[in-house]
C-alpha cells in the first residue's frame, strides 16, 4: 500500500486544487466542516481513511468505541448537547449494519449525524464479496439522505451535501458509503460548502396570515395550553419561547425531548405530558380550549387515544416539517417555519395575560398527584430505595446543573419526571425509538462535547448490559462521566406492564445480574454500591466530587411502578394515579 502524496496544482483561473487520494479528501472534508472529533471502529473496507486519519491526529480526535452502535450513540450524545453534527465511521458489512440502530434513533429524534462507511471495491459490488452489504438499501428508511460514492471525484460534493442536509431544517442522520477503490483513487480536490440544494427546502416560509390567526386564537382563549417539544431546542428558540409564554401567561408542558428548554422551576412550566407525565397537563389537555403545539409531533405516547385527544380544542401547530402537519392531530392553524423566527414574529401580536383561574386547575391537580404519587416517590417511608430519591439526591449535589443522559425504561421516566433542569440541552435520552443501551455511549459523547458540564448517565440494569463494553472507551479515553445504575433486578417497565395487564406473569423479565462494581473496577473505574438509604447521600456526593469517571450502583425496590400512567389505547383524561 503506497503512501499518497498531496500535490498542489492550478486549476481554472487562480483557484488552487490539490491532487490527493479519496481517503485524504474525506479527512479534509471533515476538517472543512469543523469536525474535530469522531467516533468509530476500523476495518478492511475503511482502512485507507483510517490510514489518513493517522496523519491528522493533531486535528481530529478519533474515539475508538467498543462497538459500532456505541459510535453512533456517542455521536448522538455529542450532537444533542453541542448542537453540532455528530460523526461516526465504520467498515463495510457487519460494521455498517451495527450502525443502524443508532441511525434509526437519530432519525426519529431529529439528531444531526453523518455516518461514513467503507464498502468493497466497486468492481465487487453485487457479487456477495467478503463483508459486502447493501448498506444504502438497508439504511434508506432510517436516514434523511444517503449516497454511495464509487469515484473519488464525487467525495467533495457528496460530503458537503451530507453535512448541509444533516444540520439544516429538521436535522437528521445521513449515511455516506464509499467504495475502497474510491478511497485509493487520486483526483484534483477542492471543497466548497453546500449552501442549498434545488429540490430541498429545509425551512418553509412562514405565512403571516397563519401567524395572525394563531395570535388571535391565543389572545381570545380562556383555557389555553402550550405543549412544546425538541423543536424549541433544535431551533435555538429558548429565549423566544420563554418570552412568548411569559407575555401570554399560558401554562406550558413539555414532551421528554423538549425538557430543559425552560427551567423546571419556571412558574409557567406545568410539567411533562405523555404516558408517564404529570397528571395536570395530561388531564387538562382534554379541557383546554386552545392547544398550541410548538416543535412537537403529537407522538402516540403523548396523545394516547387520538379519537379522544383534545377534541374540544382549537389546535395550533408551530412546525418546521410540513409532513407533521395533520399527520396525527388535525390542525386548525398551522404555522410552518423555524421556531426561533416564528416565535419572534408571534411575540408582538400577543396580548399580556395571566390566566390565573386556569393555572389554579393545574396547581390543584398537582396537589392530588403529589399526595398520591410524588410524595411517596421522593420521600418514601417503606424500606426499599426508590429511583426518585436517587434523582432527588443527584439534583441536590449538582444543583440542577447536570446534563442527565438516561437510557430507556422506568428509570428514564423517573429521571424525566424528577430531574431538575436549569440549563437547556440537559435531558438527553432516546425518545422515539426507545433504544435500550443508549445512555452509556451517549454520555461519552455528551461529556466530550461539554467537558465543563457534569454529565450523569441514569441507566437500568437491563439497558446497561446492552452496551456495557463502552466502559472500555471511558477507560481508554479517561472520560469523566458519572454512571448511575438503578438496579431492580428486572426489566422494570416490561415487568410493570406484566403486573398490570398480564396478571403478574413475569415472563423473561427477571434479571440475574453480575457484580457490576467488580466489572467497573476491572476497567479501573472508581465504583461503589448502595443498598441502604442512609448511605445514599454520601455515595452520590462522592461520585459528583470525583474528578474522573465513577460508577454507582443503587439497589432499588424490585417491584416499584412508575405512576401516573396512561394505559395503551386509553385517553389522556383516563390517566391512572395508582
Amino acid at each position: 500500500m503506497k503512501d499518497t502524496q498531496t500535490i498542489e496544482v492550478k486549476s481554472k483561473g487562480t483557484q488552487t486544487t490539490q491532487r490527493i487520494a479519496g481517503s485524504e479528501a474525506i479527512i479534509k472534508c471533515l476538517l472543512a466542516e469543523g469536525v474535530d472529533i469522531l467516533y468509530g471502529y476500523p476495518g478492511g473496507a475503511i482502512m485507507p481513511v483510517y490510514d489518513e486519519l493517522y496523519k491528522y491526529q493533531d486535528q481530529i480526535h478519533h474515539v475508538l468505541t467498543r462497538h459500532e452502535q456505541g459510535a453512533t450513540h456517542s455521536a448522538q450524545g455529542y450532537a444533542r448537547i453541542s448542537g453540532k453534527v455528530g460523526v461516526a465511521m465504520a467498515t463495510s458489512g457487519p460494521g455498517a449494519t451495527n450502525l443502524i440502530t443508532g441511525i434509526a434513533d437519530a432519525q426519529i429524534d431529529s439528531t444531526p449525524m453523518v455516518c461514513i462507511t467503507g464498502q468493497v471495491g466497486s468492481h465487487l459490488l453485487g457479487s456477495d464479496a467478503f463483508q459486502e452489504t447493501d448498506i444504502v438499501g438497508i439504511s434508506t428508511p432510517v436516514t434523511k439522505w444517503n449516497c454511495q460514492i464509487t469515484k473519488a471525484s464525487q467525495i467533495p460534493e457528496v460530503m458537503a451535501k451530507a453535512f448541509y442536509i444533516a444540520r439544516s431544517g429538521r436535522p437528521g442522520p445521513v449515511l455516506i458509503d464509499i467504495t475502497k477503490d474510491a478511497q485509493f483513487e487520486e483526483f484534483d480536490f477542492k471543497y466548497e460548502k453546500c449552501t442549498g440544494i434545488r429540490s430541498y427546502v429545509p425551512v418553509p416560509k412562514t405565512d403571516e396570515s397563519a401567524l395572525k390567526a394563531a395570535a388571535a386564537l391565543m389572545n381570545s382563549a380562556k383555557k389555553p395550553l402550550i405543549v412544546w417539544g425538541q423543536g424549541v431546542i433544535l431551533g435555538q428558540a429558548e429565549n423566544e419561547f420563554k418570552a412568548v409564554i411569559e407575555k401570554s401567561g399560558i401554562p406550558s408542558a413539555w414532551t421528554i425531548l423538549g425538557a430543559s428548554a425552560v427551567p423546571t422551576s419556571h412558574p409557567l412550566n406545568v410539567g411533562m405530558v405523555g404516558m408517564h407525565g404529570n397528571y395536570g397537563p395530561n388531564v387538562l389537555t382534554n379541557e383546554c380550549d386552545v392547544l398550541i403545539a410548538i416543535g412537537m409531533r403529537f407522538d402516540d405516547r403523548v396523545t394516547g387515544n387520538l379519537d379522544s385527544y383534545a377534541k374540544q380544542a382549537k389546535v395550533i401547530h408551530f412546525e418546521i416539517d410540513p409532513a407533521e402537519i395533520d399527520k396525527n392531530v388535525k390542525t386548525d392553524v398551522a404555522v410552518l417555519g423555524d421556531a426561533k423566527a416564528s416565535l419572534k414574529s408571534l411575540l408582538p401580536l400577543l396580548k399580556e395575560n395571566s390566566h390565573q383561574e386556569w393555572h389554579q386547575k393545574f396547581k390543584d391537580l398537582y396537589e392530588i398527584e403529589y399526595e398520591k404519587v410524588i410524595k411517596n416517590d421522593l420521600y418514601p417511608t417503606k424500606e426499599g430505595l426508590t429511583m426518585a430519591e436517587v434523582i432527588k439526591e443527584i439534583n441536590i449535589q449538582t444543583k440542577g446543573e447536570a446534563a442527565i443522559v438516561s437510557d430507556v425504561g422506568q428509570h428514564q421516566m423517573i429521571a424525566c419526571r424528577y430531574a431538575d433542569f436549569n440549563t437547556t440541552k440537559s435531558n438527553i435520552t432516546s425518545g422515539g425509538l426507545g433504544t435500550m443501551g443508549f445512555a452509556l455511549p451517549a454520555a461519552i459523547g455528551a461529556k466530550m462535547a461539554a467537558p465543563d458540564r457534569e454529565v450523569v448517565a441514569i441507566i437500568g440494569d437491563g439497558g446497561y448490559q446492552m452496551t456495557i463494553q463502552e466502559l472500555g472507551t471511558i477507560f481508554q479515553q479517561k472520560t469523566p462521566v458519572k454512571i448511575v445504575v438503578l438496579n431492580n433486578e428486572f426489566l422494570g417497565m416490561v415487568r410493570q406492564w406484566q403486573q398490570l395487564f398480564f396478571d403478574k406473569r413475569y415472563a423473561s423479565t427477571e434479571m440475574v445480574n453480575p457484580d457490576f462494581v467488580a466489572i467497573a473496577k476491572g476497567y479501573y473505574i472508581d465504583a461503589k454500591k448502595v443498598t441502604k438509604r442512609e448511605d445514599l447521600k454520601a455515595a452520590v456526593k462522592e461520585m459528583i466530587e470525583s474528578s474522573g469517571p465513577y460508577f454507582l450502583e443503587v439497589r432499588v425496590e424490585k417491584e416499584g411502578n412508575v405512576f401516573p400512567m396512561i394505559p395503551t389505547g386509553a385517553s389522556v383524561s383516563e390517566m391512572r394515579l395508582e
